[in-house]
């Protein structure tokens, strides 16, 4: 059963999301672990500014509906996969945020070590998922290999996936990389950024460790973590 208190967290997110433009028509969806192998989900076909709690589904870990009327979305197998991987994790975004869509439709990565206090929050960069179709083995292939690395992941053409240990931890990982998007596409035309050196780089990932967020680093991109 869905508690209350999920319920009214879920349609705030999906509020919010909604408002800062990151969301349109049918887009997006969100995630709650609430159980073992439980999870209270937003239904497939619904915009997320006018859901009402009693519009929110319960899924089991293969995607199958356990209570509710509405539809399961056909991408719950992303959010099962970072579960999966991830113990830790309570909740999980996906949105199409535009400043960070557009970063991923030209096929671009994002590094953080040009503004110290996303190293912190975030790790060294958010990396991107190629374009494949959503779903597809190519996809999975690819996507799997990044989850116990990152908290955030682009995804080619399909906007961006965040996790957290709970949504407001999920929520705010995904506001800080749409806001760092936007500073990268201001930021483009003006020159060359310039990125923190490896020392500096070392500091920040400690302060990452010393509060509780380190992830092992990522052997595809070990330029980041060095």
């Amino acid at each position: 059963m869905i508690q209350k208190e999920t319920r009214n967290e879920i349609i705030r997110i999906c509020q919010r999301m909604d408002a800062r433009g990151w969301v349109a028509n049918h887009d997006g969806n969100v995630t709650v672990k609430i159980g073992a192998d439980l999870f209270a989900a937003t239904p497939s076909g619904r915009a997320k500014f006018d859901l009402k709690d009693e519009d929110l589904i319960e899924l089991d870990s293969s995607g199958s509906k356990v209570s509710g009327n509405g539809k399961p979305f056909s991408e719950f197998a992303v959010h099962a996969k970072v579960y999966a991987l991830r113990p830790e994790v309570g909740a999980v975004l996906h949105s199409h945020a535009p400043f960070t869509t557009a970063v991923g439709c030209v096929n671009q990565e994002m590094v953080t070590t040009g503004i110290p206090e996303a190293v912190i929050s975030l790790g060294p960069g958010v990396p991107l998922v190629g374009l494949a179709l959503p779903n597809s083995p190519e996809f999975f292939s690819e996507f799997a290999t990044l989850i116990p690395h990152y908290d955030a992941v682009m995804i080619a053409g399909n906007g961006i996936f965040t996790w957290g240990k709970d949504l407001e931890q999920a929520y705010l990982r995904m506001e800080l990389v749409e806001h760092l998007a936007q500073i990268f596409a201001i930021a483009q035309p003006l020159g060359t950024s310039h990125l923190l050196a490896a020392s500096q780089r070392q500091t920040l990932l400690k302060k990452r460790a010393e509060a509780g967020l380190a992830l092992p680093p990522d052997p595809a991109r070990p330029h980041w973590f060095e």
